[in-house]
């Protein structure tokens, strides 16, 4: 593992709604160019721990603290934010200007071919596959070249084929420095990918630790 000033820190968060509690006792680093694999059953609080680590909601008790500026954080949820009537290079012409960032047309079709669409450039978003809109969403991570991104179950509906371009990519994230916190339904598939494993389960942390340490069988999704 990469080591440096930790880019996340969570310290005994928890989250209530109303008297429900969704988890507690919940606590983790990611360090620069580090990979870490979220696992637990549906309804676990895997999402919700997620947007409270990015930011966009607030833990009833612990802290969390993010050693970045919010700009370098993106964060990829299950909708995927494109705009059906829009081309895929309208799209990110779009997101460009929206970030404050002067790209040229050959530069933004750099970023499509990366995710194999360069072919598709002028087609309507809204024709597009599961798998080709999730592709257009990491172009759209490219552009504002984060330093942690959250990715909350990108691969679900994926065909094989955009999911091992998916893959790749996250790996590829992690090699040019960039830390992933990665929500994924491929467990046992996935771990290998990853350098540490939080698994919440019972409305705990059941796990948190090296990867290739995390007993898949524990807590599979």
């Amino acid at each position: 593992m990469a080591g440096g000033k930790p880019f996340l820190t969570v310290k005994r968060a928890a989250k209530f709604y109303g008297n429900k509690l969704v988890f507690k006792d919940i606590s983790c680093e990611v360090g620069p160019g580090q990979i870490m694999l979220v696992a637990g059953p549906n309804g676990a609080g895997k999402s919700t721990l997620m947007r409270i680590m990015a930011g966009l909601s607030k833990p009833s008790a612990g802290d969390v603290a993010l050693g970045l500026e919010p700009e370098e954080v993106a964060y990829l949820g299950h909708s995927t934010f494109i705009y059906p009537g829009l081309s895929a290079l309208a799209n990110l012409k779009f997101w460009a200007s929206m970030y404050g960032i002067s790209a040229s047309r050959d530069e933004l079709m750099v970023l499509l071919k990366r995710v194999g669409l360069e072919r598709a450039a002028e087609e309507k978003a809204g024709s597009f596959s599961r798998g080709m809109a999730q592709r257009l969403n990491l172009a759209r991570i490219y552009l504002v070249e984060p330093k942690l991104i959250f990715l909350d179950e990108p691969g679900t509906g994926l065909d094989p084929k955009s999911l091992a371009t998916l893959r790749r990519e996250i790996v590829g994230f992690r090699d040019n420095g960039t830390s992933v916190v990665w929500i994924s339904h491929h467990v046992a598939e996935d771990t290998a990918l990853a350098d540490t494993v939080l698994a919440i389960g019972g409305k705990k942390l059941e796990y948190f630790g090296p990867a290739s340490e995390y007993q898949v069988e524990v807590c599979e999704c």
